[in-house]
């Protein structure tokens, strides 16, 4: 075996002492740079906003999370860009499956979300997973039904209830695309 067929296997341990923003895939190291354009950041920030607002009184045992790790496995370590997760008991990255999760789409990152982080999370038993579409200012949003996800369909300005989710919460799209609008 030559050198150009090693490819060294990394792991949390290893992942934990990297600088600079990365995600792993069974081993394998992805780069997450450079940071977010800005329109990726404030659709992040509106939609853990709006589910924020929308659990703050009346579930308590849930919280919103704007790019946590999420430890699948000691070797796949992804960083969603927003999460809704309940009874997490994890204090340096999620520990179980969030019950929703959001990934705002960019150039670099499109095939990942679309495909390999698609079926990594419908695989985890992700309840629901939301793909953003900022250019065209939409929202894909895929329901587990038992093994596999099911399309709910594509929003733009309407309300969606996660009726799946422990506090059935709810995303009102015209507020998270207000300003883009």
């Amino acid at each position: 075996m030559g050198a150009l067929d090693y490819q060294p296997h990394y792991t949390y341990s290893d992942y934990a002492e990297w600088e600079g923003n990365w995600e792993l895939y069974e081993g394998f190291p992805i780069a997450m740079s450079p940071a977010p354009m800005i329109n990726h950041q404030m659709i992040a920030y509106a939609i853990a906003g709006e589910l924020r607002q929308n659990i703050k009184d009346k579930c308590k045992k849930c919280a919103v999370f704007g790019e946590a790790d999420y430890k699948v496995a000691d070797d796949t370590i992804v960083r969603p860009d927003v999460v809704l997760t309940c009874n997490e008991t994890g204090t340096a990255y999620l520990t179980k499956a969030p019950e929703v999760i959001f990934e705002i789409i960019s150039k670099s990152t499109a095939k990942n979300d679309e495909n390999y982080k698609f079926d990594l999370y419908e695989k985890e038993k992700v309840k629901y997973y939301c793909i953003v579409y900022p250019d065209d200012l939409k929202v894909k949003i895929f329901k587990l039904d038992g093994k596999n996800y099911t399309k709910e369909g594509d929003f733009f300005k309407e309300t969606y209830t996660f009726e799946e989710s422990s506090c059935k919460a709810s995303i009102d799209f015209s507020e998270v695309f207000e300003k883009f609008n």
